[in-house]
């Protein structure tokens, strides 16, 4: 099973395996008080997508095509895969205040082909 959750929301015991997907360490959190057991930096999109994309909805369906693209043969992607195998519940998590147009989304669909 793996889901999508902002890392602002509190910690939750069928989280499984919590890993961060943003390339930025959120804001505010403290790392000892994260409760993350990876920081998987490598699967969020370039700085320049990133920056480019700025959650705007109109650029989502570009920037989905674009972030797969960028990750598709990555070995983060194979890192993220083994981390599937090796845990029954994994939580994605992200800091994007926006929870429709995100990499975490992006990437859950990805997962799900």
């Amino acid at each position: 099973m793996i889901r999508i959750k902002r890392v602002y929301e509190p910690v939750a015991k069928d989280d499984g395996y919590r890993i961060l997907v943003d390339r930025l360490w959120p804001r505010g959190i403290k790392k000892e008080d994260a409760h993350i057991d990876k920081w998987l930096k490598d699967i969020a999109p370039s700085n320049e997508l990133r920056k480019w994309f700025n959650h705007e909805p109109e650029k989502w369906k570009e920037f989905v095509t674009k972030y797969h693209k960028e990750i598709n043969s990555s070995a983060a992607l194979a890192e993220l895969h083994a981390d599937i195998r090796d845990h029954k519940a994994i939580t994605l998590l992200y800091a994007a205040k926006n929870e429709e147009y995100n990499q975490a989304v992006a990437l859950i669909k990805l997962l799900q082909k």
